[in-house]
């Protein structure tokens, strides 16, 4: 009789267990990483006597651990499909700001006005409204480049100070991982501790791989190895310890991703996550800081070659009209002549109403293919950045199916939790019942006299 009562009593605990993890995925079913619990409720087998032929069953039931419904398999591929999102989202943002920057530069407009009010004044050379308009007009040409040349600068600085937080970011989620790594280490198997101290270690590494593609390897109790770029590249989370992330950026404007891990010092290369698309930012955005610089000397060298040619009103040899300020901004321009009558129309020789100089100077209008440039440079920047915003729709796509998939295992559905609930329900009854059975009997017993 008194095993009728241990059964009941197993069966009690144990589905009294069973409920609170049910509960539990009920509270968290909206909570961002959860994974649903399982708990596994075993029949309990006692250990036969020496000598004995079979095990004696129907001794209760237990509680043998409370599991993580999770596959990392479909972990990996989300993180995976979510570092290759991640960089391409990235690169999207850097190629919309040059993009912008370039729309608004009005280059292509003021190099227009430039050229056509050298062409009026080719039809009045000594007029002082029309010399005055000219010069009016190649301030505006300075203005257009020093301004698109100063908001390409700007979103330089703003890139350094985006990889310097993503650096920062990496290694702080990479310490974090590591105290998860340690609290693994301690933690009883088979427990909700246990359980949560997983789903804490995928949401980080899901955080990793969206700063940086991550090769995972998992030990026997879930501890983390984590490299960084591929699996030779550099550890980034080894058990309870973690390493550090910097950056620097060289001359030529590439970015390059320190790892240190106590004294060694590796380079990190990212082919996915955030921290990719940023450097691919950096070379778009020094190669749109080059071509402009290249576009503005181009344009300055010509120019003020055709002057120098020329002789102005006073018949003296024409000063240069635009002046680039060298080391202190990407195509920052000047216009140091401030004299309209310093613009030299005429060739040499050829007097007051001669506008042969400007005649050269409508030629280079063609040779040198300046506003041609400006919108080829536009031009291409555009279509890599439609390319690259297709490539991030279907890449959103991908990543979503994947967290989907991974969600119809093992995220929390309510229906289903409804119907353990009614089940664990009623074995809690039933279990009740024969405890409730037992204390009759014994009762009827005590009574009997």
């Amino acid at each position: 009789m008194s095993d009728l009562l241990s059964i009941g009593a197993s069966g009690v605990r144990a589905y009294q267990l069973a409920l609170n993890t049910v509960s539990e995925n009920i509270a968290n079913s909206g909570a961002e990483g959860y994974s649903r619990r399982v708990t596994n409720i075993s029949e309990v087998v006692s250990i036969p006597r020496a000598g004995a032929q079979n095990q004696l069953n129907g001794q209760g039931s237990v509680v043998t651990g409370i599991n993580r419904v999770a596959d990392d398999y479909r972990a990996n591929e989300v993180r995976s499909t979510g570092a290759d999102l991640a960089k391409t989202e990235t690169s999207v943002t850097w190629l919309q700001r040059i993009e912008d920057t370039l729309g608004s530069s009005q280059i292509g407009t003021s190099l227009a006005g430039f050229f056509n009010a050298a062409t009026q004044l080719a039809a009045d050379p000594t007029s002082p409204a029309t010399r005055s308009t000219m010069l009016e007009a190649a301030q505006g040409v300075a203005d257009s480049f020093t301004t698109t040349g100063a908001s390409l600068d700007q979103i330089a600085r703003d890139l350094n100070d985006t990889a310097a937080g993503a650096a920062a970011s990496l290694t702080s989620i990479a310490a974090s991982l590591a105290k998860v790594n340690a609290g693994l280490g301690r933690a009883q198997q088979g427990t909700s501790g246990t359980a949560a101290l997983l789903d804490q270690r995928d949401q980080l590494l899901e955080q990793m791989s969206a700063l940086t593609d991550v090769s995972v390897s998992i030990d026997a109790v879930g501890r983390a190895t984590v490299r960084g770029g591929n699996s030779t590249g550099p550890v980034l989370v080894d058990g309870p310890d973690s390493a550090s992330v910097s950056f620097t950026r060289n001359s030529s404007g590439a970015i390059q991703y320190n790892v240190l891990n106590g004294v060694t010092q590796q380079v990190l290369s990212p082919n996915g996550g955030a921290m990719a698309g940023i450097s691919e930012g950096a070379q778009r955005i020094t190669d749109a800081q080059t071509q402009l610089a290249g576009i503005a000397q181009n344009f300055v060298t010509d120019v003020n070659t055709v002057q120098a040619a020329g002789r102005d009103l006073n018949g003296n040899p024409g000063a240069p009209i635009f002046a680039l300020t060298t080391g202190s901004s990407t195509a920052a321009m000047s216009r140091p002549l401030d004299d309209p009558n310093g613009i030299a129309a005429a060739a040499v020789g050829g007097g007051t109403r001669d506008n042969t100089n400007l005649q050269a100077l409508a030629q280079i209008r063609t040779t040198g293919n300046y506003e041609g440039a400006v919108v080829d440079m536009t031009t291409a920047n555009a279509a890599t950045l439609a390319q690259r915003k297709s490539v991030a729709s279907a890449q959103d796509t991908i990543h979503t199916n994947a967290v989907n998939t991974r969600d119809s295992q093992s995220g929390v559905n309510l229906d289903n939790e409804a119907v353990d609930m009614m089940r664990f329900q009623q074995a809690y009854s039933a279990s009740s019942r024969v405890i409730q059975a037992a204390r009759d009997t014994f009762q009827s017993i005590l009574d009997i006299r």
